[in-house]
């Protein structure tokens, strides 16, 4: 078993870093503070291949495995937690378009989804259907125009600023095998948006509702055929547990590092604080703590690149670790910068409220200690 990273892995990984330096990071606290989507620095990034990185090689994408991907999202985690956020969410709208879509679909949206030009948004959350997705009540009934939508999602990432939606809508009977997905064009008349939600943290992406009133969608924007949307949004959730899980590891490396720095440079008693027993010992278990993750996510990450029965299991343990170390050391390292953690001149409690949410979204941390529980209490599972 290797744990180095061979070099073209390296070499994404320097390139990220280096997209997070020059783009990201300088303008991160002004994105937040003024509440800006980054539309430009998102078509730079996909220049970069960065919005496309499991996207199948046949619809334009680089076909990277998740292992990969991971290694791209934490450096780039650690310019701008909640733009890299909204990177994972497009690369999940263009690997569905692009794994799934009818060939038409996939020349007509994929290329400049791919670009950056149009950004995407993903649809399953409704107001009563949140960790139980299997619920949800927005309708797609096959007419002779196509399908119409009708119904509403809510807690949608860049909702009412992205050009195309894929959108999770029952078509036949109750429970996960009544459900399809649709693209669908983010201006279709009838759809509509609600107010731009006022949030914690995550606010260079906007957060919005969307309602659907007779939406017509053509026929060739089912992605798949009807009766598999659950199936592909359970499998794109195994990716972005561990996408948002590697976001949490970045943010939190990056609160590590300055914490780190600050305890060199910051003097208290006649010392610098990094003299101080109690505090290297605090940054040790940080750091300790950092790397299981880390290992933990990577982990997860091959165990779906390698399709095994069990991976779904081992997103999901990797998702609810590594989002709750990921805060807690962002936690941590805003208490080491004392009463300066607290104030927008430096960045923690930005990098303490952007990662809160990884702890909700994806799903809860909560239904994650459920998916790991059932897998363990399969008749002859294992897990190893």
């Amino acid at each position: 078993m290797d744990f180095e990273l061979n070099d073209d892995q390296k070499a994404f990984a320097d390139m990220a870093s280096q997209f997070a330096r020059d783009k990201l990071m300088p303008m991160a606290a002004e994105w937040d503070e003024q509440q800006t989507f980054p539309k430009q620095i998102l078509a730079e990034a996909g220049e970069l291949g960065f919005l496309s990185l499991y996207t199948p090689e046949q619809a334009g994408g680089l076909a990277l495995s998740r292992l990969d991907a991971s290694l791209i999202f934490e450096q780039l985690a650690m310019g701008c937690t909640s733009t890299t956020a909204f990177m994972t969410i497009h690369n999940m709208v263009t690997w569905m378009v692009g794994s799934f879509g009818t060939q038409a679909a996939i020349e007509s949206y994929c290329p400049k989804l791919i670009s950056g030009e149009w950004l995407g948004s993903y649809c399953l959350t409704e107001p009563n259907a949140g960790s139980d997705a299997a619920a949800l009540t927005t309708s797609a009934k096959l007419t002779e125009q196509g399908y119409v939508l009708n119904g509403a999602k809510v807690f949608i990432s860049g909702a009412g600023d992205t050009d195309v939606l894929v959108v999770m809508a029952r078509t036949g009977e109750a429970g996960a095998k009544g459900i399809s997905a649709f693209i669908v064009p983010a201006d279709s008349q009838g759809i509509s948006y609600g107010r731009k939600e006022p949030k914690m943290g995550w606010n260079s992406q906007p957060t919005r509702s969307i309602s659907f009133d007779n939406v017509v969608v053509p026929v060739e924007n089912l992605l798949g055929e009807e009766g598999q949307g659950f199936t592909f949004a359970m499998k794109g959730l195994d990716g972005g547990r561990i996408n948002i899980a590697t976001c949490s590891v970045g943010t939190a490396q990056q609160a590590l590092n300055q914490a780190t720095q600050y305890l060199k440079e910051r003097k208290q008693f006649g010392q610098p604080l990094a003299q101080f027993q109690a505090l290297q010992f605090k940054l040790a278990d940080m750091a300790t703590e950092l790397v299981a993750a880390r290992q933990m996510v990577r982990l997860a990450a091959s165990k779906l690149d390698q399709g095994s029965s069990d991976a779904t299991a081992y997103c999901a343990m990797a998702k609810r670790y590594a989002t709750d170390i990921g805060f807690a050391v962002c936690d941590q390292a805003l208490q080491l910068y004392g009463g300066y953690g607290y104030i927008k001149e430096y960045p923690m409690e930005r990098y303490f409220r952007d990662v809160r949410v990884h702890q909700i979204l994806e799903g809860t941390n909560e239904i994650m200690r459920m998916i790991v529980a059932r897998r363990l209490l399969q008749e002859g599972a294992q897990l190893l």
